[in-house]
């Protein structure tokens, strides 16, 4: 039986959180009340039947390796395969690779003892809830070298950072642009054979280049058979702070929230352990997401708030994100506003962002 092993591959994402991501790389950004962004990753690898899962990190991940832990809650705590973590490791003095190459080239070895022989890559930052099976069914039934995902929006501005595709008559991948006005997307996710990906990595090291995709793949479509696969299912690409708060306010409308969680198997995360939330008499909660752990006295309106997060008597709470452990004093209003892990709003303050440009506090700030 044809099986996959995954790599998620975070050294090249581009990163335009801001102050979501002073303290935490993307991957480990919170979304939707109780999620990161690589929980819905690694969810539709654990669904894929992939076994071995390594992750290359770029920077600022302790975050991310406090949540990960031994991947138990994705079921990767395994004698054999599992979840691997793999941060920057440059120990080898010959060593002449660069970007993200150099973690392909100190980290061989995690290919070579893998027992599958394809390899499904992925970023973060594509958010949906699906089976890759289908996917790799695809690859193999073309006999394609490399299968992209791929997926269409009818909203593009905020994804200024995406590749965009273009294919042919039978669907195989004829170029690779930044086309503002192309709506076909990749996603960041593909599929090729072990041996091709190892191949590609030691021609890029050997003539100097810097990124596996761009200077492996994409540089060679005259050469690799490259065929997209399109993914038609609910999805998101969340790579600006204006995406970022534009996809969760959208998981407040009941059909959005239902493609994304309720008609595929569970999006597994770190388990919590925290309280059922506590609506005193004087609360008022309207169209919102709330996690357990909250306690709330004010109004919350058309809001997501997270693990833990206190809402004082007075307190007015509307289009916003709330993170973990936030502290919301009396007389507080907000208003399209993003607040980070362990912020404090002090009493009678008020804040006022745009949905367009909505105001961000970095943790751990008091207000």
């Amino acid at each position: 039986m044809k099986t996959m092993m995954g790599l998620i591959n975070l050294n090249n994402e581009h990163d335009f959180l801001n102050e979501l991501t002073y303290f935490r790389c993307g991957a480990a950004v919170p979304l939707a009340g109780r999620f990161r962004l690589i929980d819905f990753t690694l969810s539709n690898m654990a669904k894929s039947n992939i076994q071995e899962v390594a992750i290359f990190t770029g920077n600022k991940y302790r975050s991310l390796m406090d949540h990960l832990g031994s991947g138990a809650d994705w079921d990767l705590d395994r004698r054999h395969g599992g979840l691997f973590i793999l941060p920057p490791d440059w120990n080898d003095p010959t060593d002449i690779s660069k970007g993200d190459l150099r973690h392909f080239h100190n980290n061989l070895d995690y290919f070579e003892r893998g027992k599958s022989d394809y390899v499904l890559i992925s970023g973060s930052q594509f958010v949906s809830n699906t089976v890759y099976q289908d996917l790799f069914d695809y690859h193999i039934e073309t006999g394609a070298d490399v299968t992209l995902l791929t997926t269409t929006y009818d909203l593009l501005p905020e994804h200024h950072a995406c590749v965009k595709v273009r294919v042919d008559e039978n669907n195989w991948v004829t170029c690779l642009s930044n086309d503002t006005k192309n709506r076909h997307v990749f996603t960041n996710v593909y599929v090729m054979r072990k041996s091709l990906l190892l191949e590609l990595v030691q021609d890029c090291i050997a003539n100097y280049k810097t990124h596996f995709f761009s200077d492996g793949v994409k540089a060679n479509l005259d050469h690799l058979k490259v065929n997209a696969y399109h993914y038609d299912g609910y999805s998101a690409i969340i790579n600006s702070v204006e995406s970022y708060y534009r996809q969760n306010m959208a998981l407040l409308e009941t059909e959005s929230y239902k493609q994304l969680f309720s008609e595929g198997a569970p999006v597994l995360t770190k388990i919590g352990n925290q309280p059922p939330t506590k609506y005193r008499g004087t609360s008022k909660v309207n169209q919102s997401l709330i996690a357990t752990g909250c306690v709330i006295d004010g109004t919350v309106e058309n809001s997501i708030l997270f693990r833990g997060v206190e809402v004082r008597d007075g307190a007015v709470v509307k289009n916003s994100i709330i993170m973990q452990r936030c502290t919301i004093e009396q007389g507080v209003h907000l208003e399209n506003v993003i607040l980070d892990k362990d912020v404090h709003i002090t009493e009678n303050q008020a804040l006022k962002g745009a949905k367009e440009k909505p105001f961000v506090i970095a943790k751990r700030k008091t207000i």
